[in-house]
């Protein structure tokens, strides 16, 4: 079932007019892009980026939040979102913890990126989802808003990685504890 829905969610299942004059002639050339075949506009299937911060407190305890709504609704996340159209990561990092936590975030440094596929409204939206090592200006103003619907702090031995909303955030939780040897 999940196979059938990803195949139906995908760009080439989904799309299906040419978004500059609107013919019906627009057939995928491959798995990243289409071209129309009346107006010759080529269309591309490109990653939109996203941010995830990896915060930790004074008990080396992993800050995660639950997820408000769907995909992936009450299923475990860290902070973060997409970039807008002409925002630095850094800045997008910040302004999501604040939109969704009330924390400022005084501190990043880049852990790595992980490719992930994000279906929204029956669309896959491929994402390069870079992760943040973040320190917080401190927790005293912590509230979930946005699209968190609440949010923990695990010992690292305690997070169960399949409660986790993505692979690609299950990679950025992962490879932060293996930098950082902690379990």
């Amino acid at each position: 079932m999940i196979l059938n829905l990803v195949i139906m969610t995908h760009p080439s299942e989904v799309i299906k007019y040419c978004p500059r004059c609107g013919s019906k002639r627009f057939p995928a050339v491959d798995f990243k892009s289409f071209k129309c075949e009346d107006c010759g506009f080529h269309f591309f299937i490109n990653s939109a980026a996203a941010v995830a911060a990896l915060i930790v407190n004074d008990k080396n305890e992993l800050l995660l939040t639950y997820r408000a709504f769907e995909p992936c609704k009450g299923m475990l996340d860290l902070p973060g979102g997409f970039i807008d159209p002409e925002e630095a990561a850094e800045e997008a990092l910040r302004r999501e913890v604040k939109e969704e936590l009330d924390l400022e975030v005084v501190e990043m440094r880049y852990l790595g990126s992980f490719p992930n596929e994000y279906i929204f409204s029956g669309y896959s939206v491929f994402t390069t989802d870079l992760g943040f090592i973040c320190k917080v200006k401190d927790f005293s103003s912590i509230s979930s808003s946005d699209d968190v619907a609440g949010y923990q702090f695990f010992a690292f031995k305690d997070i169960d990685y399949d409660a986790i909303s993505s692979p690609s955030i299950r990679h950025l939780v992962k490879l932060y504890a293996q930098q950082f040897n902690v379990d």
